[in-house]
């Protein structure tokens, strides 16, 4: 079971950006893909991002065009740069990883975002 480290939450204002970073133990060649649920105070969990360790990204449609996923070269490590953010995009992020073989997903702690003036 590998650990997952989120960073980069906190209180920004409408408009504003924000970096999360996660960072997990092991090697990335054991990793298939990373990504970012969120999940806000009486809804569901939601999809934010998804990106595969060969490139391909998928986004949520609330923030398509909004946020960008990334990877760390040789690292296992995913950054989610959020900018333009809506006081809707306030919930707790969960940094996920999947792995290349058939192990159980891994999640991180979760880190708050809160978007309000």
């Amino acid at each position: 079971h590998e650990q997952l480290v989120e960073s980069g939450g906190g209180l920004v204002q409408p408009g504003g950006s924000l970096r999360l970073s996660c960072a997990a133990s092991g090697s990335i060649v054991s990793f298939s893909a990373m990504g970012w649920y969120r999940q806000a105070p009486g809804k569901q969990r939601e999809l934010v991002a998804r990106l595969t360790t060969g490139g391909k990204s998928l986004y949520g449609d609330s923030v398509r065009g909004r946020f960008a996923i990334s990877m760390d070269d040789t690292e296992p490590t995913v950054h989610l740069q959020m900018s333009n953010l809506k006081s809707e995009d306030t919930a707790v992020y969960y940094c996920y990883a999947d792995f290349s073989s058939n192990r159980l997903r891994s999640w991180g702690q979760g880190t708050q975002v809160t978007v309000s003036s």
